[in-house]
């Protein structure tokens, strides 16, 4: 019998009302046979990474602790946020002290990688960006996605564009298949 995946579902940002973690949430929860893991930025708060903290007082405990979901997790749910066309702060600290405990902190573990935005681009600054960086980082990334618009095209039910609801099924498609590997 296989054991039920496990899927590490993150928004890039700590915003408490964060559009992108409601989309990591709502596409990790159309993959079946999975357990999601919800991690939110806000329970990882860490110091702004610096070499002289690190060697002054070692690396956080939380750093410890999100490196531990990323090992016990089989696949990742990522929707970055974008700040002036790059990942949040929140999310870049976080990525800066884990890489401290291990370079390639996603593992090579099967990812979705998402943005959401407000606006018409989505996130897409953000998205083209982090595919690029992922691999120097262990993430394969097997497929992408970015919704614009996001008050517009979302809802507690879904996507409500067609287009991109169908988009997004194609990609949880590529994203399960490398996930059953």
């Amino acid at each position: 019998m296989n054991k039920m995946k496990i899927l590490l579902t993150l928004g890039g940002s700590n915003s408490l009302k964060s559009i992108n973690k409601q989309l990591a949430v709502y596409a990790a929860s159309l993959v079946e046979n999975t357990q999601m893991v919800v991690a939110d930025l806000n329970d990882f708060n860490l110091p702004v990474y610096s070499v002289d903290l690190q060697e002054e007082k070692g690396i956080p405990d939380n750093a410890f602790r999100f490196d531990n979901l990323i090992k016990e997790a089989d696949g990742i749910v990522l929707s970055l946020a974008e700040n002036n066309g790059l990942p949040t702060v929140a999310y870049k600290n976080l990525l800066d002290w884990v890489s401290r405990i291990n370079k390639k902190l996603w593992r090579n573990k099967p990812m979705l990688l998402m943005a959401t935005s407000p606006g018409e681009r989505g996130g897409e600054n953000v998205l083209e960006i982090m595919k690029k960086l992922m691999p120097f980082h262990g993430g394969k990334v097997v497929a992408d996605y970015t919704l614009p618009l996001f008050f517009e095209n979302f809802s507690d039910e879904g996507i409500k564009d067609p287009q991109k609801k169908q988009e997004l099924e194609q990609k949880l498609k590529i994203f399960k298949n490398e996930l059953g590997k």
